[in-house]
């Protein structure tokens, strides 16, 4: 269970950072990050950091595939977290 711990820690950071530097990209006019790269993250849980960062930067908020990617996710995870700490796995 604490890897598990250090992975939800992990990917969720990594998504924050991601959206971030997107952000950061759009702004400068620079290569971006791609999309797919973005829902991966989103999708291997970095869900919670990446709405965070998404409402503290603005980026990627009029995208309804983010929000109802965010949206979707984010009740996934909270589902199997909760699976995993009911059955203690």
């Amino acid at each position: 269970m604490i890897i598990f711990d250090y992975y939800i820690i992990f990917i969720n950071i990594m998504g924050f950072i991601i959206c971030f530097v997107d952000k950061k990209k759009a702004i400068n006019h620079k290569f971006r990050i791609s999309e797919k790269v973005l829902l991966i993250f989103i999708f291997m849980g970095g869900c919670f950091g990446f709405a965070l960062s998404m409402l503290i930067f603005h980026h990627k908020t009029r995208k309804l595939k983010f929000i109802i990617s965010i949206i979707l996710s984010i009740f996934i995870w909270i589902l199997l977290i909760e699976l995993l700490l009911n059955n203690n796995l």
